[in-house]
């Protein structure tokens, strides 16, 4: 993530929708199979076996982002409760009745990468859990109507921020959104966070393609790192929920290219 910021073309970024095109049908295809009794390694398989049949690759699997050490060895993020994100898909997880699931999934086709994220609630939650999806879900609808050409990031952070102290919830700390393409991880970081704006701030322009992910909780802004490795869990305990969408800058406005 030290390359600086991509600009995509049209043609280009046509092809970056293939691959989100295929994350939104992979995701919409997990969610319908969550339910009590299945496991974090099920919503895995099915994830795997739908992206091979549109003819993907599995961007998370054996990939080593920037800010690890080693690869991740699994193509989701599956991220249950007071997980935040990258939770590993084991296959000793069993969803219950109640839970809150995020998924995280990305893929690459013929050299371009798409990524979104979903949480999906397994049946009956409570009213504060139905608040911190309502507010990660308007988060993202707003910030993405912060993403266009002339714009800043800092004023896209500001309205994720805002969403989350409007609903009484908690934008996590050093997790965020990315630059996307030809690369699953690009400049710039997209923080939910006020603090985590440091630096120049960056102003938007058209053919760039970012990631947009917040991630909230009920409790605190605060994570830990469970014994995993990998999965990032609430300091405190509460539940958490994330949602993503990748969008291209255009002259036209914010354009989502990973909705079906």
């Amino acid at each position: 993530m030290k390359r600086g910021i991509e600009l995509y073309s049209f043609k280009e970024i046509e092809k970056i929708r293939k691959a989100c095109q295929i994350v939104a049908e992979v995701l919409h295809a997990v969610a319908e199979n969550i339910k009590p009794g299945v496991t974090a390694w099920d919503i895995e398989m099915i994830a795997r076996e739908e992206t091979k049949k549109r003819g993907g690759k599995p961007a998370f699997l054996n990939y080593k982002p920037p800010f690890a050490q080693v690869s991740y060895p699994a193509a989701t993020c599956v991220s249950i409760n007071d997980e935040v994100v990258h939770g590993l898909p084991k296959k000793d997880r069993i969803i219950r009745e109640g839970d809150l699931v995020s998924v995280d999934f990305g893929v690459i086709i013929d050299g371009y990468a798409g990524d979104s994220a979903i949480t999906v609630a397994v049946g009956e939650i409570g009213e504060d859990e139905k608040r911190l999806m309502k507010a990660t879900k308007m988060a993202l609808d707003r910030a993405v109507e912060q993403a266009v050409a002339g714009n800043w990031l800092s004023r896209l952070v500001d309205t994720i921020h805002a969403t989350a102290e409007e609903f009484g919830v908690y934008p996590i700390l050093r997790y965020g959104g990315h630059g996307i393409g030809k690369r699953v991880h690009e400049e710039p970081f997209v923080p939910n966070n006020r603090k985590d704006l440091s630096g120049k701030d960056v102003k938007f322009r058209q053919g760039m393609v970012i990631a947009i992910e917040p991630m909230f909780s009920l409790g605190t802004e605060e994570t830990i790192h469970d014994s995993d490795g990998w999965t990032v869990k609430t300091r405190d305990g509460s539940p958490a929920a994330h949602f993503e969408h990748t969008v291209a800058i255009t002259k036209k406005g914010p354009m989502v290219l990973t909705e079906i």
